[in-house]
């Protein structure tokens, strides 16, 4: 058994909530898995807007976002980053790691690659041999995400 609350997540906010009860963003704790050889799986998830209140992430957001989350996790966490998803009801991403859940480095993290799209020039892996939708994209769209999500830094462990 893992005891998130070392690794700095609140236990009552620990796995699936009452999504009426969701604070965004947010970024929360879903899941931790540990296995027989010492390996530990950790899903995050990283909460954009509030869920079932009429305001949704868009397509192109969604897809620009999970981008830089992509490109800035592999590069910053290379050893522990396994995948980034998004959600379906279009509120936000599930982050997954490989022996790394500690909530101040991953939140520090999200932080670095947040602040980073604010000066980037292009959305990631833009380009038509590297994404399968690739004209569904938008930098200006992405940066505005990204600072609605950094504007509400200090908040992001209170999920509900």
């Amino acid at each position: 058994m893992i005891d998130t609350e070392i690794l700095g997540w609140r236990a009552a906010l620990v796995g699936e909530l009452d999504h009426r009860r969701l604070k965004a963003p947010s970024v929360k704790l879903r899941s931790a898995q540990g296995a027989a050889d010492g390996e530990a799986i950790y899903c995050v998830d990283l909460r954009v807007r509030h869920p079932n209140a009429d305001h949704y992430l868009t397509s192109t957001e969604l897809h620009s976002v999970e981008h830089f989350l992509l490109e800035g996790f592999m590069r910053l966490l290379p050893a522990h980053f396994v995948s980034v998803g998004i959600m379906g009801c279009q509120t936000g991403f599930y982050l997954v790691f490989r022996n790394e859940g500690r909530a101040g480095r991953l939140c520090d993290t999200l932080e670095q690659i947040l602040a980073a799209i604010e000066h980037a020039r292009e959305v990631p892996y833009a380009n038509i041999e590297q994404c399968g939708n690739y004209r569904n994209h938008s930098l200006a769209d992405a940066q505005r995400v990204a600072r609605e999500i950094l504007a509400r830094r200090a908040d992001w462990l209170d999920a509900a």
